[in-house]
């Protein structure tokens, strides 16, 4: 795959901070309320697997319309009794919460870590279990054009809140220190970590961000060569009269929006020869985010990132910022 987006110092420049929705604050204030008029009810069960050096619950809580979303908690088995830090990892496009010993890298590390299930979602590329309830108008096959004529129905509302809730529930948990959580995921993991800084304020201390999707959305929809972004172009090239109410909608969930709205300290991600996200589009969202933050830039990799050598990165530098988990 050759460099397809703009060039270097041009991407390093790309900022294009698109103007909010007036009543976008306003919005999320009252979809949290929505969601919070339902109990957290958060629910915990010891989850049997083969491993001895982490210990698994199978844990769920209420979401968004009191949906109930599922979730493993790993913690190391053989851990001190001082509070721990945590990380809460969310997934990429079409994937679940997977097998409960199937995501343990940041327990392994020390950390409790909660790995949510994305509703409707674990059917692509990793198991998941929790359903999405909620009917939506035409759309293309996918989950980026469910809704997509009102924010209001649109999936991604219920998927961001989901994720401020899952949020909630660790900081509900014992044994995890409120001020050490941070939130990790790639592409939709991206944005909904984005979301969360955003949304969730102080109750998140540090951001992963990698590739993250969602970002730029009308720029990645005419560049991208790729799926998800497909999805939205084939939508709109049969409702050609909907383009402005599209966007419209979709300026509510663009992570350059929600960017500007957060403050936690971050470590971004981004992959130069990226098909799916964009590398300008990650450019956006990173110069627009309001917090302290880092960039580590893969010039010759596709949507795959950084992989195994970034997670060392991620580790290194979150325990800069939390501080090392207590041993």
């Amino acid at each position: 795959m050759p460099f397809y987006d703009l060039p270097a110092g041009a991407l390093e420049r790309h900022d294009p901070r698109p103007a909010p929705p007036a009543d976008f604050d306003a919005f999320w204030a009252r979809t949290l309320e929505e969601t919070r008029a339902h109990p957290l009810d958060p629910r915990r069960a010891p989850a049997r697997t083969p491993l001895r050096a982490v210990e698994t619950f199978d844990v769920s809580f209420a979401g968004f319309g009191g949906d109930r979303i599922y979730a493993w908690l790993h913690l190391p088995a053989a851990r001190s009794p001082e509070r721990l830090p945590a990380v809460v990892r969310f997934q990429g496009y079409g994937g679940g919460r997977g097998l409960p010993w199937e995501h343990v890298f940041w327990a392994a590390a020390g950390y409790a870590e909660l790995v949510v299930d994305t509703r409707g979602q674990g059917a692509g590329w990793t198991r998941g279990d929790t359903p999405d309830p909620h009917g939506a108008g035409p759309s293309q096959p996918g989950f980026l054009t469910r809704g997509l004529a009102d924010p209001e129905r649109y999936y991604y509302r219920r998927a961001y809140a989901d994720v401020v809730r899952a949020l909630e529930f660790v900081h509900a948990c014992d044994g995890i220190d409120p001020d050490a959580v941070a939130v990790s995921g790639a592409s939709q993991g991206g944005a909904f970590a984005l979301a969360a800084a955003a949304l969730a304020g102080d109750a998140v201390a540090a951001a992963l961000v990698d590739v993250p999707f969602l970002c730029d959305i009308r720029r990645a929809s005419e560049i991208s060569p790729s799926e998800p972004y497909g999805e939205l172009a084939r939508y709109l090239a049969q409702r050609r009269d909907e383009l402005d109410r599209a966007f419209a909608t979709l300026a509510y969930f663009d992570g350059v929006v929600l960017a500007q709205r957060a403050g936690a300290p971050a470590l971004f991600s981004v992959a130069l020869m990226d098909e799916v996200c964009p590398p300008s589009t990650v450019y956006a969202a990173y110069n627009a985010y309001e917090g302290p933050k880092e960039i580590a830039v893969y010039p010759y990799n596709d949507h795959e990132g950084g992989e195994a050598f970034h997670l060392g990165r991620q580790a290194e530098w979150l325990a800069g910022v939390l501080g090392e988990p207590p041993g």
